[in-house]
């Protein structure tokens, strides 16, 4: 007998094999659909972080007058590639607009229900899949540099407290120690937060996924999807290798989401936060939380028996070369931050984080093709908002009411 799906998912990262096996559980029959295969991009080397004290969208008010730094500094927490500027200038006019007060207040409430769904979304995933041994609940420690630095980050904070998220905020470097013991006296001030969680490995939760939705009947096909024709009766798939069909299909295919949004006739605003990291199979630093370095833009984690070092943001697109020395300035700081850290023996990554300027995700059906669900664009929080999304994308599967109102995340809001 022939597996007829009724719906396909194209995109077997984080976000794709949540939703998949979301999908899947609600009584669908699914397919997945990826071109490399699971967990092949970025949710094979992000820093396992389940960020949901991250509320703060990128595009804030009063980045645009740091921009012409981002162009003279290649190797800061946040630069644009001079090759890439030109192309970049549309998505850049939109990052600048979203920044504006009104807008970025109301990215953050966006932002918080997406958390909260998400956090109680995945406390309700992790015992369906006995996945609580991949999880590490250590917490969180956001560093520093100043007083100056540390009070220039208060508001942030108070957003948080205003939607319900829990920390505790420090003011020495002692009371820094009896959380993380070893650090450079450089870092003065910080902020806890208690509830902060981890993954001991993004690959290895994905793969867990995966698994769980093979098991329990669901497929996954390596394929190189090019372009959806909405039909009659369904959605209609062109591969480099023929033509699928399904009754609905998700677009959970990370930076390259866009261009099969494109062949719909959509122009969603998709860029790549181009993230570097450098792994240690062991740690030669005992790390016992995860450490955000927020003055340098970067983070260390826990991965298995050793060590991510990796964060800051470029924004390059998908074409142009990595440049590495990215990931070499972030292990040198390291080993400055983290007196006795060993800097030799890592292995270095680049990822493409999909990412939109008012940092919220594309979450709703195709305006043109009904039949498609777009669930994608969620920069550095994938991994974070993927249960939550796959909750989502799984109640207009359904033709039910979102536990959310998802008018922020609308296709059409660009």
């Amino acid at each position: 007998m022939t597996y007829a799906p009724d719906i396909t998912v194209i995109g077997a990262g984080i976000v794709g094999v949540t939703t998949a096996f979301a999908l899947q559980n609600a009584g669908h029959r699914v397919t997945l659909i990826d071109r490399k295969g699971v967990a092949a991009e970025a949710s094979r080397g992000n820093a396992g972080a389940f960020a949901f004290s991250d509320i703060e969208p990128l595009a804030a008010p009063g980045i645009m007058r740091r921009a012409p730094r981002w162009l003279l500094d290649p190797l800061g927490p946040l630069s644009i590639r001079p090759a890439y500027a030109l192309q970049i200038a549309p998505w850049m006019w939109r990052f600048w607009r979203a920044s504006r007060p009104g807008r970025h207040t109301a990215a953050i409430a966006a932002q918080a229900s997406l958390m909260d769904l998400s956090r109680e979304a995945l406390e309700r995933l992790i015992p369906a899949v006995s996945g609580e041994p991949l999880m590490r609940r250590e917490g969180q420690l956001q560093l520093y540099d100043s007083a100056a630095s540390y009070r220039a980050a208060l508001p942030a904070w108070e957003a948080r407290r205003a939607h319900g998220i829990p920390f505790d905020l420090l003011e020495s470097p002692g009371a820094l120690a009896e959380i993380q013991p070893g650090l450079s006296p450089r870092f003065t001030h910080g902020g806890y937060t208690p509830t902060w969680m981890n993954t001991v490995d993004p690959a290895r939760w994905t793969d867990h996924l995966a698994r769980a939705f093979t098991d329990a009947g669901g497929r996954i096909d390596t394929a190189d999807v090019r372009a959806l024709r909405q039909t009659g009766d369904g959605v209609e798939i062109t591969t480099a290798d023929g033509t699928r069909r399904a009754a609905q299909v998700v677009v959970a295919a990370g930076a390259w989401s866009h261009r099969l949004a494109a062949t719909l006739g959509d122009r969603i605003p998709l860029e790549t936060e181009r993230g570097y990291n450098t792994t240690f199979p062991t740690a030669s630093f005992d790390v016992r939380t995860h450490l955000t370095f927020a003055d340098h833009g970067f983070v260390v984690s826990r991965i298995g028996d050793g060590l991510r070092v990796g964060g800051a943001v470029e924004l390059g697109g998908l074409e142009l070369p990595p440049n590495m020395r990215r990931a070499e300035t972030l292990v040198k700081k390291t080993a400055t931050f983290l007196p006795g850290f060993d800097p030799a023996g890592g292995a270095q990554w680049m990822g493409f984080r999909p990412s939109l300027p008012d940092s919220l995700p594309v979450i709703g059906r195709a305006p043109g093709a009904p039949a498609v669900i777009y669930a994608f664009g969620h920069g550095h929080l994938g991994l974070t908002q993927s249960a939550g999304t796959a909750e989502l994308v799984t109640a207009l599967a359904d033709r039910r009411d979102p536990e959310i109102p998802l008018a922020p995340f609308a296709p059409t809001r660009f």
